[in-house]
């Protein structure tokens, strides 16, 4: 006879939190013109900004086949590249790409979060798919489906990311890629309610990593490819759901060995909305600089106290930079930076750059530049502190402000006005003022590998909404081999 103390072995309902996103993905109809119009300009950011990444040897070296010189017929192609590989290893080329260089759009809340690493595996699937229809007969996908996905997986990353801080578990925000990833490619795949939920059920059985890697002492380069392997990891899971791997239904909920349980202090995911086309309509764009986003704000208002800085560098006692909570405890750095992964997650070393040079670049965070002695001279002067106001200004959901002031004081008792910046120039608030230097962004960027007229004519292209959604996705990413 059992004890009171066995539990019953009989399997659950699955978590309705499973539910919500398989319904969510399978039956939620998007009509927000403004959702499509902005997923159209993150596609085109995040191509630019994967191409751009190609000029680094240290992105270049995680790309390609497994096996050297393996080639997968109709396989998924490797924008910039001559690679055709299985979905998942594209998927960890091309959101590696996206990711390398802090330059995709970005998501901010209680977790933060860049969406548009889904979009390796919605493009390396997507073009599978699409390459294998059209040689067996069938139709292929056409990048409105892209788009779609896009629009969902930014949504299922977003509204999770807004109440549920897993940095504060020491969970890295990957996790919420892979979940994301995992259920669109899968809706993609063909998959029914049941072989979603089957597939995100194994994602929270995954975890993901540590944050070990974005933290003094051990920040590395690691964070540069964490969420291509995120994403590639969700096409990994779904395929082996559409191939009627089982899931685990109370994954979240179940007593004692559950992900609340164990990792949630038994408490619940909090929700502030229902899954629509919220986060895409509010997502931010890095317009104009390659900083941690936190940091935007501080560069812009440093930029703008370069004119007047730029003569008197010896003369400057010190640096005040006021920011909001999570502006300190992500990029409030001291001491040496060892890499690029260093420097481009710490405000005082990118607001030094601004105040320099009146710029900053993916460059700048290289050794060559960070060997100028005054840039660790200025962060000496610097001191980092929150504003509680421009906290609540961040986690308002009617602002969602990125707040930083930045104000400069000299030796002889003068100092500078204090520039604040409360709103990004990616932010939607900005956007028409982003547009035309978002288009810019693009066109340098993929002049870094593509000659004009191929630049010119995807600019075109980017710019014809209906061409551009009706294009088979076969055909679109032919026109991004190298």
């Amino acid at each position: 006879m059992p004890t009171h103390e066995t539990p019953l072995n009989v399997r659950p309902p699955p978590d309705k939190e499973l539910v919500d996103i398989a319904e969510y993905v399978l039956n939620y109809e998007i009509t927000s013109l403004e959702a499509y119009e902005t997923a159209r300009l993150c596609l085109m950011d995040s191509i630019g900004c994967a191409v751009l990444a190609l000029r680094f040897p240290e992105c270049r070296k995680m790309l390609g086949p497994y096996i050297p010189g393996s080639f997968i017929p109709n396989g998924a192609r490797v924008p910039g590249t001559k690679f055709e590989l299985d979905p998942v290893t594209a998927a960890f080329n091309i959101g590696t790409m996206i990711r390398w260089l802090d330059y995709n759009d970005t998501w901010l809340a209680a977790e933060w979060g860049h969406p548009s690493d889904n979009l390796g595996a919605i493009l390396a699937v997507a073009d599978w798919i699409s390459r294998r229809n059209v040689a067996n007969g069938l139709k292929p996908l056409k990048i409105r489906d892209v788009l779609t996905a896009m629009i969902k997986a930014y949504e299922i990353q977003g509204v999770m990311a807004l109440e549920n801080a897993f940095n504060k578990k020491g969970l890295d925000h990957v996790i919420l890629v892979k979940l994301a990833s995992t259920a669109v490619t899968t809706a993609l795949l063909g998959g029914t309610k049941e072989q979603i939920i089957n597939a995100i059920s194994n994602v929270w059985v995954d975890l993901g990593p540590l944050r070990t890697y974005r933290h003094a002492p051990n920040t590395g380069s690691r964070k540069s490819w964490a969420a291509g392997d995120a994403t590639s990891r969700g096409v990994f899971l779904a395929i082996q759901a559409i191939r009627g791997e089982m899931g685990y239904p109370s994954v979240l909920t179940a007593p004692k060995w559950g992900f609340y349980d164990r990792i949630w202090n038994g408490e619940r995911f909090r929700f502030q909305r229902p899954y629509s086309s919220y986060v895409m309509e509010n997502i931010l764009f890095k317009v104009s600089y390659p900083a941690e986003f936190h940091a935007q704000t501080a560069v812009e208002a440093a930029i703008k106290l370069h004119p007047l800085v730029k003569d008197k560098l010896d003369e400057i006692e010190r640096i005040e930079i006021i920011t909001q909570e999570a502006g300190v405890r992500i990029i409030d750095k001291r001491g040496p930076l060892y890499n690029p992964a260093d420097r481009d997650h710490c405000i005082q070393y990118m607001t030094a750059i601004g105040l320099i040079f009146g710029n900053l670049t993916a460059e700048d965070y290289e050794d060559e530049r960070a060997s100028d002695p005054r840039i660790d001279e200025l962060r000496e002067k610097m001191v980092v502190k929150e504003d509680p106001l421009y906290t609540k200004y961040y986690h308002d959901p009617d602002k969602r402000a990125i707040p930083n002031s930045v104000q400069v004081f000299f030796k002889d008792g003068t100092s500078t006005e204090r520039v604040e910046v409360l709103y990004p120039i990616g932010h939607r608030r900005r956007r028409d003022e982003a547009l035309p230097l978002l288009e810019e962004k693009f066109k340098h960027n993929m002049l870094t590998r593509f000659p004009e007229h191929r630049v010119e004519e995807l600019l075109k292209l980017f710019k014809s909404p209906e061409t551009l959604e009706e294009m088979p996705v076969h055909l679109f990413m032919e026109k991004l081999v190298f």
